[in-house]
């Protein structure tokens, strides 16, 4: 490893080794932070995992992400792609063609997100459940700052 690689500004000391989330949350310019942000919208989350099946067009990923506009769906590949995650194939076809697949990295990024999306669905009756014990405390609440007034 070359001297000085880690006094780079994006570098995010202490990210390596223990987990502290202060340690890659206090820098706006953090790497990780970054990556984080980008990687976990919902938009992203959607492509990686529509793209995890086969590659698609933009025709298809767009008419496979409900709400998604033309423009958003652009940026995000264009993000992913510029992260590594996403490949962008062009075939030299009239009219032009082009494919987006996952890269070896972003496939290893979907296992992650596959993680995720299963704990969701475990625990998503739990969460319902919480939602409501909260909603129903603030309608509570609501109710006494209401009568008070």
């Amino acid at each position: 490893m070359e001297e000085s690689t880690f006094d780079a500004p994006s570098y995010c000391a202490g990210t390596e080794g223990e987990f502290d989330v202060a340690n890659w949350d206090s820098r706006h310019d953090c790497d990780v932070r970054q990556i984080l942000d980008r990687v976990a919208d919902k938009w992203s989350l959607l492509v990686i995992a529509l793209l995890e099946r086969r590659s698609l067009r933009f025709t298809e990923l767009k008419r496979e992400i409900d709400g998604i506009s033309q423009r958003m769906l652009t940026q995000t590949l264009r993000h992913l792609e510029r992260d590594g995650l996403v490949r962008r194939t062009v075939y030299p076809v009239v009219p032009p063609r082009v494919d987006y697949d996952l890269t070896p990295l972003g496939a290893s990024l979907h296992s992650t997100i596959k993680a995720l999306v299963t704990w969701t669905e475990e625990h998503q009756r739990e969460i319902a459940g919480a939602r409501n014990q909260y909603d129903r405390r603030a309608d509570d609440a609501a109710l006494v700052a209401a009568a008070r007034a």
